[in-house]
């Protein structure tokens, strides 16, 4: 007989494993390139020792004089607040009791929910990789009623919650938890639920955000490519090795746009590009070039059970949340996803993973993972934008 307790049971000893695996190696072809640690975790925070530049201990010099100098290597220390990761499954009372006496049927239900969890975890981790970790989705440009026409909906889609903020992040009053109902991918447009918005309010250059996860998202790609600010509790301006290579305004790509890129940053940082992601437009573009030349597409097979076409044994991944126009240059030796424990069940004092939701007939259970992810070199990766796409 299925009961809750023996549930809470399978889902801890039955499913934890697997779904860790594809929470960490399915979600996206970027993500499972990048090693996963425990190591550099202290309390709350992660503080990591990031080496740059060369050691200064080496010299020539005559059979009798002086040996050099020492110089030892040059440290200077990351420091991050771990994110929390939250991915969550609902199983209502019904549900429960139409299968307590049909293991088969309980299975099923289970395996739905699974399935249904990493396909909104391949969908909000997958973001938030190409994220400055501010949880913004897009920029208002006008409202109009319970519609906004936005920037980009490239992030938005049906059924998100989500949050109004004015430019400077400040939470907007009846703007709050917001219900997705339509996204206009032609128009750009988003639509609503609740009241019309206030146009006082609700305007040009404000943000839609997550449901509170401003400024709570894990630290992704966004907020490495930059020219200015600081990262990682360190100032661009003083260290000039935080700034990675970026060339805008790039059009037609071609393969001796790529290999300038991973030919300046193997030459000025000792970077080697492992890894080239783009958006689709991008991609297509690019093989319409081979296509050109008469060139053939080759195809790698990566881990995750993901495919690549190759630029001389790189595999060139399209992922559809890179922003148009975009090809990032990427050596993921330098990624580490720091964790202070993989993807475990929230229980409660009884042990137990499925409780009930106060007031509801329903019973929730969430997987948390304490994480944030830290570049060591950020100087040896590459980003190409205004690309003319396909």
């Amino acid at each position: 007989m299925i009961t809750l307790s023996s549930a809470s049971n399978a889902l801890k000893t039955l499913y934890l494993g697997v779904i860790t695996e594809q929470m960490n190696t399915a979600v996206n072809p970027l993500l499972a390139k990048i090693k996963q640690s425990t190591s550099d975790v202290w309390g709350k925070e992660i503080k990591r020792l990031a080496q740059h530049g060369v050691n200064g201990g080496v010299g020539a010099g005559t059979e009798t004089g002086a040996l050099p100098a020492a110089g030892g290597n040059n440290y200077d220390t990351f420091t991050l607040s771990l994110k929390n990761l939250y991915g969550t499954i609902e199983i209502s009372d019904k549900a429960i009791r139409a299968s307590e006496n049909n293991a088969g049927a309980f299975v099923n239900l289970l395996n739905a929910e699974m399935e249904g969890l990493i396909k909104s975890a391949t969908y909000n981790f997958g973001r938030m990789l190409y994220g400055d970790g501010t949880g913004v989705l897009a920029k208002v440009v006008s409202v109009d009623g319970t519609t906004i026409t936005c920037d980009s909906v490239k992030n938005i889609v049906e059924g998100m919650t989500v949050d109004i903020r004015s430019s400077s992040g400040a939470l907007l009053a009846a703007s709050s938890a917001r219900r997705v109902l339509a996204v206009d991918k032609t128009e750009k447009t988003v639509e609503f639920d609740g009241d019309d918005f206030n146009t006082a309010t609700v305007k040009g250059d404000c943000l839609i955000t997550v449901q509170g996860s401003y400024g709570q998202e894990i630290t992704g790609l966004g907020a490495i490519f930059k020219s200015s600010g600081s990262i990682y509790g360190l100032s661009r301006t003083l260290n000039k090795w935080l700034v990675p290579y970026m060339k805008s305004s790039v059009g037609a790509i071609s393969e001796t746009v790529i290999q300038t890129a991973i030919d300046t940053l193997e030459e000025d940082a000792g970077s080697r590009v492992n890894f080239i992601v783009c958006s689709s437009g991008v991609k297509r573009a690019f093989m319409n070039h081979l296509a050109t030349y008469k060139r053939n597409t080759d195809v790698m097979n990566l881990a995750g059970g993901f495919k690549a076409i190759s630029y001389n044994g790189i595999p060139i991944v399209s992922d559809r949340f890179c922003p148009e126009g975009t090809m990032y240059l990427l050596n993921t030796d330098d990624f580490t996803l720091h964790q202070l424990c993989d993807w475990q069940w929230l229980e409660g004092d009884d042990g137990k993973i499925l409780k009930q939701i106060p007031g509801t007939p329903t019973y929730t259970a969430t997987l948390v993972k304490y994480a944030d992810l830290i570049c060591a070199k950020p100087c040896g990766q590459g980003m190409l934008t205004g690309i003319t796409e396909a």
